[in-house]
């Protein structure tokens, strides 16, 4: 499985850039970033994490089962309900859990688990258990982030539940940098190019 990699020492430093620019993105934003504690719609539907995010849950999870066992426990337990549920249909090798790579598997995973709450979500108080530990899809969720569409067209993304009312040039001046190439440089440290879902990195 992917979980069982180690992170390569840099991770620590691509983690702090991304929370960085994360804060720094929040700080100019303000009252347009809508981001708060209890608000979980990006923490619904399935979505692949690669081989690095994995591994970091991976280490989260070791660190729980130490610091807070009954925590990790109720996370693994939700990962389980997860997988019972949703397993079924994933696109990939259920044992692994490695996501197909085929255009069959790629397009059964549009709409795999769509609206299914993360294992990693707590219902009751809306935060992540695993929020030191997330993947970079949820460090960079919320502000404005540059990306290249299907189509080739470049263009600045961000949570429709944030900037509602903001013009174009106030968007822009609250982009968030991500450092693709760091994570790029780990991931071939790492030497896979494997994807996985959260519920598959959060149990041993």
């Amino acid at each position: 499985m992917l979980s069982t990699m180690s992170t390569p020492a840099p991770n620590d430093q691509l983690v702090h850039i991304v929370d960085a620019a994360l804060a720094d993105a929040a700080r100019r934003a303000g009252d347009l970033l809508a981001c708060r504690v209890g608000c979980t719609q990006c923490c619904h539907g399935a979505f692949a994490i690669n081989a690095l995010d994995a591994a970091r849950l991976s280490e989260g999870m070791v660190t729980l089962r130490t610091t807070d066992p009954a925590l990790a426990a109720e996370i693994e337990r939700r990962a389980r309900v997860w997988l019972a549920k949703y397993g079924s249909d994933f696109p990939g090798h259920a044992e692994t859990g490695i996501l197909g790579t085929s255009d069959a598997d790629q397009a059964s995973f549009e709409d795999f688990a769509n609206d299914a709450a993360c294992p990693a979500l707590d219902p009751s108080s809306g935060r992540c258990d695993v929020y030191e530990w997330r993947p970079m899809t949820c460090r960079v969720f919320g502000p404005p982030v540059r990306s290249v569409n299907e189509n080739g067209v470049e263009g600045l993304g961000h949570c429709e539940l944030c900037f509602i009312g903001a013009t174009p040039e106030q968007v822009a001046a609250c982009e968030m940098p991500v450092p693709h190439e760091l994570e790029a440089e780990l991931l071939e440290e790492i030497g896979s190019q494997d994807e996985t879902v959260v519920a598959f990195a959060l149990l041993p």
